[in-house]
């Protein structure tokens, strides 16, 4: 049942999706739009806008009063996925080429611009009782994720990266869009300000969660995950796993994790020393442990909200997700 009622929202997102972008057409020529309806058409998990969806009917409202801010989260999110393709300098994303790669660099900043509109103006067809309040969230949601992608950005050129820093930043860089997802839908609905507080709270430990899995899946996980393996660790790039790696390795451990700096060595060796490094450490074994955390404090979040019976097993069930998906 759980598994039928995502597939119900996020078919639904889906559809909605595909009918608001119709009013901005592409043809091929296009280099605006085209770049747009391609990045959407790649699919994915509609994560943000599932959530939307479900927070607005776990409120006692049907899914379709949150559907402008399911539209405008995941226009949002996908905007920030075609920008962060070109700081990453990313080849594939979900399997397919990166815009920047099938166009170039210019065509997607500017179509990530155009989405981020589109985004504001999905949103704007929420009911005028709740868009002052909704536009005030989005908005500082938006700074949030800038300002957490900026510091995910400072730390490449920083030696000594705390775990509590790249916590932060995690928790601005994905988790608060994940947690305004949910409120989103909760304001929707005309819920009260307490369970909007805590439906954003239960998203953000989902988001929290959520980057936890992503980290551990680009060093450990399969290309099922549609994205270059090892990526993060070929960029040199501070996660979780190599932060904790770095602050719990000796002296002669911290040489050869310098060693590997660099893009001169062989990508599959340089893969495979810095994982075995991080599995010596214990680095994921305390991700795992800091992820299950989450969905711990996810679920006082549910109790407080009073979940129960097929809302309550949706939500877990989604929780359950997050942490064994593969992709």
């Amino acid at each position: 049942m759980s598994q039928a009622n995502l597939e119900r929202l996020k078919s639904n997102a889906d559809r909605a999706t595909e009918v608001f972008l119709l009013q901005w057409p592409a043809d091929a020529d296009d280099g605006l739009y085209a770049p747009i309806h391609y990045l959407m058409s790649l699919g994915g998990k509609r994560l943000r806008a599932v959530l939307t969806l479900a927070a607005a009917e776990a409120e006692g409202q049907p899914a379709e009063i949150a559907m402008p801010a399911a539209l405008a989260v995941e226009l949002f999110h996908n905007f920030t996925l075609m920008h962060d393709d070109i700081m990453d300098e990313a080849p594939l994303r979900r399997g397919q080429q990166t815009v920047h790669h099938r166009w170039d660099s210019n065509a997607a900043i500017l179509s990530g611009d155009a989405m981020f509109t589109l985004a504001s103006i999905a949103l704007t067809g929420l009911n005028a009782s709740v868009l002052p309040a909704a536009l005030q969230m989005f908005n500082r949601t938006a700074l949030e994720v800038c300002i957490g992608q900026q510091s995910d950005m400072a730390f490449e050129s920083r030696e000594n990266v705390t775990l509590d820093e790249y916590w932060n930043m995690i928790r601005l860089k994905t988790s608060v869009l994940v947690a305004a997802s949910l409120a989103l839908g909760a304001q929707a609905a005309g819920a009260s300000e307490a369970r909007i507080a805590l439906w954003y709270q239960l998203g953000e430990q989902l988001g929290l969660a959520f980057q936890m899995q992503d980290d551990l899946l680009d060093a450990f996980g399969t290309s099922a995950t549609g994205k270059q393996m090892g990526g993060d660790i070929l960029s040199d790039k501070k996660t979780f796993l190599r932060i904790h790696a770095w602050e719990n390795a000796s002296a002669a451990q911290r040489s050869e994790m310098n060693r590997w700096n660099g893009k001169e060595h062989k990508p599959q060796e340089k893969v495979a020393a810095m994982k075995a490094m991080m599995v010596d450490l214990g680095s994921d074994r305390v991700a795992r442990e800091r992820m299950e955390g989450c969905i711990e404090a996810a679920e006082t979040c549910m109790d407080a909200l009073d979940l129960k019976g097929a809302h309550r097993a949706w939500f877990e069930f989604v929780a359950g997700l997050v942490t064994t998906r593969q992709s």
